[in-house]
């Protein structure tokens, strides 16, 4: 794949930051998960150092595609895309989501006997992905090399698996809840294949920041962004109240247990576990042939941030 970076114009760091500063878009998926994350910013409920927010919805694999021409200041991407982007864009230090023993589904149609029943049936097999750049698509091909992949829609792979088109689909979002429901019958969740290996979550998705913003203004959005997570996870009912205008159906219940595997104490900081987990995958991708070069990510300096999210009088950890 062709690097988008080959195509950055010439814009000095200050420039750059001066022309997004008045109005900052942040960038993600339409999902409950990320709609809770997000809530204390729409809410106007969280200091956000004078900055002011947009959001900006779209599928992951849309925003992949937007982050490697390099248009989006603060967004959500794969971590597979990161793999591409990694020169022009940090990671936050927090906004993640991981798969803790879960993560996207594959599955086939239930009750035919001509469907693949496991992930090593899959070779020569048509299977649906929901993006090139996908981590989803990543953490398959790692896993079902053999297979033939072709991208469809996210919100199409159910389909597309049920109609014939393809053989198994990977699930994503709320199909990781509802596969049984819609006819199918699992051959693999490749979060729990992925730590029956490792013994660490699958980092699926982060937030990233572009690097030419420079350091205070960067600095303003993490702290911004943070303090949003912090709100919704301490007001969890009201945030997923105002979430569930994004939950594609799933009723309230659901939804709850979906935002609950993807924003909890992994959203809140990666941690040494989960940045070991995202050097993992990088580096296994790499070494595979799936990712173009070897990456160790960098994130924004979550020491230097830290202060920002202590209460007033909390003088921090041993104080």
């Amino acid at each position: 794949m062709s690097d988008a970076r080959t195509n950055e114009s010439a814009v000095s760091p200050a420039n750059a930051a001066e022309s997004v500063a008045a109005e900052i878009v942040v960038a993600h998926s339409p999902d409950s998960d990320d709609a809770f994350m997000f809530y204390g910013l729409r809410a106007g409920a969280v200091d956000t150092e004078g900055l002011r927010f947009r959001h900006e919805l779209a599928d992951i694999e849309t925003l992949n595609r937007r982050a490697l021409a390099g248009e989006l200041a603060v967004t959500a991407v794969s971590f597979s895309a990161y793999a591409h982007l990694a020169e022009r864009y940090l990671l936050l230090p927090h906004g993640a989501s991981f798969g803790d023993g879960y993560g996207p589904c594959v599955v086939a149609r239930a009750g035919d006997p001509s469907a693949p029943a496991s992930l090593a049936a899959l070779g020569g097999r048509r299977v649906a992905i929901p993006g090139e750049l996908t981590t989803a698509a990543l953490a398959f091909r790692l896993y079902a090399s053999g297979a033939e992949t072709v991208v469809v829609p996210f919100d199409r792979i159910g389909e597309a698996v049920l109609s014939g088109d393809a053989d198994a689909g990977v699930l994503i979002h709320e199909g990781q809840l509802t596969w049984q429901d819609d006819g199918f019958s699992l051959l693999a969740d490749l979060g729990a294949v992925w730590k029956g290996e490792t013994g660490l979550p699958l980092p699926l998705g982060g937030n990233v920041v572009r690097r030419d913003l420079g350091p205070d203004l960067v600095g303003r959005i993490s702290r911004s962004l943070g303090r949003s997570i912090e709100y919704s996870l301490s007001r969890r009912e009201e945030a997923l109240t105002d979430a569930m205008r994004f939950a594609r159906g799933l009723s309230r219940e659901k939804a709850d247990r979906f935002v609950g595997m993807y924003v909890n104490d992994w959203t809140r900081s990666y941690g040494p576990e989960g940045r070991r987990a995202v050097r993992l995958l990088l580096a296994r991708g790499h070494a595979a042939g799936l990712l173009p070069r070897a990456v160790e990510p960098e994130w924004v300096d979550e020491a230097s941030l830290f202060a920002a999210f202590l209460p007033r009088g909390d003088s921090g950890p041993g104080g």
